[in-house]
């Protein structure tokens, strides 16, 4: 196959998975290890992967990639994920849930959870809720983005600020080395800041891609989170790290 013709393809799959590696991209397409790395440093290059050990990511920069690209993004893994969050979560529970992908697959998997109070500035987390007649839904009124379902701004932050609530799930964009919690949005992220503040235990959700990326904006730390809920093996400086911490790792 010319190399012009797979490297669209090489794109769909990082967007699918979010990573590719050099071993299952040369079986994939029938061609060499070397093959494949000229691919992906020509990519690389471009702008359009960030290289990384073994392969590649989709880049990260001072910008989220787009909704429907995040949406399709490591689905299957944040329905493991969100699964498993949903199994600390009991009936009668009150929750916040904040703006993301991964939260809306957890909004998923409580569709059958009685008795719930759900406060989100994520239209979509409120739609998928609609199916669930034993979930009361509160909507934080604030600013729209269209790009996402997203409400921001000085009133999602002050109606979120009015609740106290037995747990916080949120999601975020990166993960460093060191523990911080990251994402884009500084509006996002005080909205999300406010939820950890009001609730009595806080759940994060993130699947392994979040470990080799970046984003400027910092929510908070993760020896704050009592669980985390994710699909990979945690980086090892951040692994050795988290052992002193209260946080409860999931895999």
């Amino acid at each position: 196959m010319p190399q012009s013709f797979r490297q669209p393809d090489i794109l769909e799959i990082a967007r699918r998975d979010g990573k590719v590696t050099v071993d299952g991209l040369a079986e994939h397409f029938g061609v060499t290890v070397q093959t494949i790395r000229r691919d992906l440093a020509e990519l690389a290059e471009a702008g359009r992967l960030s290289r990384v050990h073994g392969g590649a990511v989709l880049p990260s920069g001072l910008s989220n990639i787009a909704y429907q690209d995040r949406r399709g993004l490591n689905a299957q893994a944040k329905a493991q994920i969100a699964r498993r969050a949903a199994e600390l979560i009991p009936d009668g529970a009150s929750l916040f849930l904040n703006i993301g992908t991964t939260t809306e697959a957890v909004a998923q998997a409580l569709l059958h959870h009685e008795r719930l109070l759900v406060v989100t500035n994520n239209m979509n987390v409120a739609n998928i809720l609609m199916g669930n007649p034993g979930a009361e839904v509160v909507v934080a009124g604030g600013t729209m983005r269209h790009s996402d379902g997203g409400l921001i701004g000085p009133m999602a932050l002050r109606m979120v600020e009015q609740f106290s609530l037995d747990c916080a799930v949120i999601g975020c964009s990166a993960l460093s080395e060191s523990g911080d919690i990251l994402d884009f949005d500084l509006g996002e992220v005080s909205v999300s800041q406010a939820m950890l503040q009001q609730s009595a235990r806080k759940i994060l959700v993130a699947d392994g891609s979040k470990f080799s990326r970046k984003a400027p904006a910092r929510i908070a730390r993760l020896d704050e989170m009592d669980h985390f809920a994710t699909d990979a093996d945690l980086p090892a400086v951040l692994a050795e790290r988290v052992q002193t911490w209260k946080t409860e790792v999931l895999i």
